[in-house]
């Protein structure tokens, strides 16, 4: 079991008090970690440490800033192993995704920006104006479980690329590559202050960081009712703010599309990380004349996804990242059968064998209503609705009748008919036949999924004020 009895502020570890959180092994339910529950006064000096050092930092030279990221980068590589094995533990990512997701994305997030940094504008001149980018300030960062270290390099690499300096509070649930993190921030010899890790209670140190009048910007990952308490928090002292929220994402498949490979890509992108990915394609839309064929090859795809050890190479369904979300998606299930979704796959029960983990079978539902609840609400789990349409039009209306718009997909033989039908499309990105995942590319969305964009020149963007200097 690993220990971890102290905070980073200001370069160095830092006792707290005698007060710790369990963090449990999603497949066994057994402790694998503790971590300490720090309280306002840790939360306070992690803040005051950020504002001592952003002076200086803000002013240190691009050049000076890449290098430390670059040191990053290279220490994320030699402890990628142990980064996918403790995601793998902690959500229950199957070991093979955590290398390449978990501990692969970091990676290519981070080496993103050494491309981006040196290229972007910082200064330019137009007309009798020399326009700059500043860092915002102090940078509030929380984040969530469900991609731990990703969505933390999200923030922290544009942030302290851009002059920013950082407070980060981790998800309890799954913690403990943050403060891996911090270990590689403290070998590198990142300048104290720069960098600070506070872990506790949202209710605590959550509330008391977006609340400090010393934090410029508060970024948040995580659900649409946690980001409306940031929302007015920020609107409270003015703090630039930046939301990545919940999803409930359309997989449009036309009827000229090639119907088992956009059914297979969809329920493949649906179930990764056990359904625990915010841009998850939960809905598949699909003509109405193909419905029952569509329901059959996802019955199919489904049954290959065999639960079981996130650890065992042949696993390709992990468990949820704790009792609690299980508990929510059995529920959701139970739900469906109940709104009168017929239910092609899975069910609430436990799988077979796998009683001591927080295992959901996966689940398909066909012929959902596009108001029932799970065709609505976000459940985060492997769960499938598979709701039949009529025409283009009415795809189109079914795919935006939810408050989200993170993501979407749009399966068509014709790749124009598919950017038309995309371009309808209210969500923040839109993967056209199975579109590959691109860093450098801007990602958020529209509606209840968040405010500003991550990755990319777009990212940086989010940590940067406009000055006008006219000469």
């Amino acid at each position: 079991m690993q220990t971890y009895d102290k905070v980073f502020i200001d370069g160095r570890w830092q006792a707290c008090g005698d007060e710790r959180a369990e963090v449990f092994e999603a497949a066994t339910g057994e402790v694998m970690a503790t971590i300490p529950r720090a309280g306002e006064a840790e939360l306070n000096q992690a803040v005051e440490a950020a504002r001592r050092a952003f002076p200086t930092w803000s002013q240190t030279p691009l050049d000076e800033r890449m290098k430390y990221i670059h040191k990053l980068y290279e220490q994320l590589k030699a402890r990628s192993d142990e980064i996918a094995t403790t995601v793998a533990k902690e959500v229950g990512t199957p070991i093979k995704l955590a290398r390449s997701i978990q501990a692969g994305l970091p990676i290519g997030i981070t080496g993103s920006y050494l491309k981006i940094l040196p290229e972007f504008p910082f200064v330019e001149t137009v007309g009798n104006s020399e326009i700059q980018q500043v860092p915002v300030g102090v940078v509030g960062a929380v984040t969530p479980w469900n991609y731990p270290l990703h969505q933390i390099i999200l923030k922290v690499v544009p942030a302290l690329g851009a002059g920013c300096t950082v407070v980060l509070k981790p998800a309890e649930v799954a913690p403990c590559t943050a403060f891996i993190l911090a270990e590689i921030f403290e070998a590198i010899d990142l300048p104290p202050g720069v960098f600070n890790l506070v872990s506790g209670p949202g209710r605590v140190v959550g509330n008391a960081l977006i609340q400090h009048p010393d934090v410029d910007m508060l970024s948040f990952t995580g659900s649409t009712n946690t980001g409306r308490q940031f929302f007015h928090a920020a609107a409270e002292d003015f703090k630039r703010l930046a939301l990545e929220l919940g999803g409930k994402s359309a997989s449009i498949i036309l009827p000229d599309a090639d119907l088992e490979a956009a059914v297979k890509g969809t329920v493949n992108n649906c179930y990764l990380n056990s359904g625990q990915t915010c841009t998850a394609h939960t809905r598949m839309l699909v003509p109405a004349q193909l419905h029952d064929q569509a329901c059959e090859i996802a019955a199919a795809v489904a049954e290959r996804f065999t639960p079981g050890n996130p650890l065992d190479e042949k696993t390709r369904l992990g468990p949820l990242a704790s009792a609690s979300q299980r508990d929510i998606v059995q529920e959701f299930i139970r739900a469906g059968m109940q709104e009168d979704a017929k239910l092609i796959a899975g069910g609430p029960e436990a799988p077979e064998g796998l009683d001591g983990g927080y295992f959901v079978r996966a689940t398909v539902f066909g012929n959902v209503d596009p108001q029932a609840r799970i065709a609505q609400e976000e459940i985060f789990g492997p769960v499938l609705s598979i709701i039949p349409y009529r025409d283009e039009q009415e795809a189109v209306a079914i795919a935006n009748s939810t408050k989200y718009g993170l993501s979407g997909g749009v399966w068509s033989g014709d790749q124009e008919r598919a950017k038309r039908v995309a371009s309808q499309m209210r969500t923040g990105q839109v993967a056209v036949n199975g579109g590959q995942f691109n860093p450098f590319a801007p990602f958020g969305g529209f509606g209840h999924s968040g405010l500003g964009r991550e990755m990319g020149k777009w990212g940086l963007e989010e940590f940067l004020e406009v000055r006008s200097l006219q000469l």
